[in-house]
């Protein structure tokens, strides 16, 4: 059996998604140790998994993206809150690493001083992706803006000027990046996006149609969401409960959308639904609900989807998801970061209805609502197919399958020189282990191009 390490950034979206292919590798017989945000290490404890805190330092520096008055000080605000953690990743992981001594490392893709270490560490990697692919390919839109697939000439002018506003937007950023990576031992990287294909080995938590058909790299591993949340009871009213349920969240990790909750209270205030808030980042005493509403700041939200008519998201990656692996159609209004990418995909595929937050109005997001409660089947064929790529199971064997042929084939890949650290020395890997105690966002060009299929704001751009 192997032993197997997790390193996760604070993100809360970043802490839940690998948790159900942890505990299929414990079941499996597997040794697991976790390195995540502290607050979380009591929780993962009390699940009977080996857990520790990351580099407080790490938890201390918050992403303020949301109070950026444009998409590009956004993205750069998102990027050096990013670089400044992995400042604190690069020490925290190598020391982790000589602690525990793993046969294998799954890394948070946002930790990126984390990844560096662990492409150079010298031992079988992988990464995993909590977020729709961001990579480019053909006839795949450009990454961010929440573009509608087009191969048409105009589609591929308006993919090509976003690249390059890209280009521009993260320079800064790769070059800090490839300056870590080059005292790694590691080569450059062209592009910001190319770091998610210099793992072993990587597991994109989504599948397709949710995700854009494209032609994918071999180590990519597409196995669904892979659900987990933490052990909670079921809600005592909701078994008595016979009107149907429109689930409303927020983000977890605070993003100032507030808006969501209330103008789903308005919108639906008068309606048949009872409408269930969950308000996350938000205090829920803030919100004053109709008579039929309730308003938590946390509730599992698995039982109320067995219940739910449709899911009201801000896009969040998780909450889209499991709502579409239960068969509930959304409507998903877009905030900020990759959220506008998930809200195109839920529209894409015909799981659900799209109002960018511009847009939020009550009248508007009940008609948005009510358009996504009559895509159920297209919610229910997304259901299917994230059944078919096989969850936690599926991530786990692709796991173990890195285990078994890193010990038979040479390393390390032609990724480049790797060295694990033990007090600044090689760790020698041939020793019996001691006992030990898994986004940008971009206004839009399209005014400009004469095309209006993207949520964001354009003014912004």
């Amino acid at each position: 059996m192997a032993r197997i390490m997790l390193y996760t950034s604070p993100s809360p979206g970043h802490i839940y998604p690998p948790m159900a292919t942890i505990l299929a590798l414990r079941e499996r017989g597997h040794e697991v140790a976790i390195r995540t945000s502290a607050p979380k290490v009591g929780m993962l404890s009390q699940l009977g998994l080996e857990a520790a805190p990351i580099d407080p330092r790490i938890d201390a520096i918050e992403v303020e993206d949301w109070k950026a008055r444009t998409s590009i000080g956004a993205i750069r605000m998102l990027l050096e809150a990013w670089d400044a953690r992995a400042g604190h990743e690069v020490a925290d992981l190598q020391n982790a690493i000589a602690e525990e001594q793993p046969d294998l490392l799954w890394i948070d893709p946002i930790a990126t001083g984390a990844a560096g270490v662990a492409a150079a560490s010298g031992i079988p990697w992988s990464m995993y992706i909590p977020y729709p692919w961001p990579g480019p390919a053909p006839g795949v839109p450009a990454f961010g803006p929440g573009f509608a697939p087009s191969d048409s000439a105009l589609g591929r002018a308006r993919d090509g000027a976003t690249e390059q506003v890209k280009k521009l937007a993260y320079r800064s950023a790769v070059s800090r990046l490839n300056a870590r990576r080059s005292s790694l031992g590691l080569p450059a990287l062209d592009r910001y996006e190319d770091l998610y294909l210099t793992a072993d080995l990587v597991i994109e938590f989504s599948a397709e149609p949710f995700e854009y058909p494209r032609e994918w790299a071999p180590n990519i591993r597409l196995v669904g969401p892979a659900l987990w949340e933490p052990p909670a009871s079921e809600p005592e009213w909701l078994a008595s409960e016979e009107r149907p349920i429109v689930l409303a969240t927020a983000s977890t990790e605070f993003q100032d959308d507030a808006a969501v909750i209330r103008c789903a209270l308005e919108a639906l205030a008068d309606s048949p639904y009872l409408v269930v808030a969950t308000t996350a980042a938000h205090d829920s005493s803030d919100f004053d609900p109709p008579a039929n509403a309730r308003v938590e700041s946390f509730l599992p939200h698995g039982p109320i989807l067995r219940r739910a008519a449709a899911v009201i998201s801000h896009g969040g990656m998780g909450t889209t998801q499991k709502a579409l692996a239960a068969g509930v159609p959304v409507c998903v209004v877009p905030f900020m970061r990759d959220q506008f990418e998930v809200a195109r995909r839920a529209e894409h595929c015909g799981g659900g209805t799209m109002l960018p937050a511009r847009r939020l109005r009550p009248d508007r997001l009940r008609a948005a609502v009510e358009a996504a409660i009559e895509r159920r089947a297209g919610a229910e064929r997304v259901r299917d197919a994230f059944e078919q790529a096989g969850g936690a199971d599926a991530a786990a064997s692709a796991l173990e399958g890195l285990v078994t042929a890193a010990g038979q084939s040479a390393w390390p890949p032609a990724e480049g020189p790797r060295t694990v650290f033990r007090d600044k020395e090689p760790l020698d890997r041939s020793q019996p282990r001691e006992a030990a105690g898994p986004t940008a966002v971009f206004a839009s060009p399209e005014q400009e191009l004469g095309t209006e299929d993207s949520p964001t704001d354009p003014t912004l751009f």
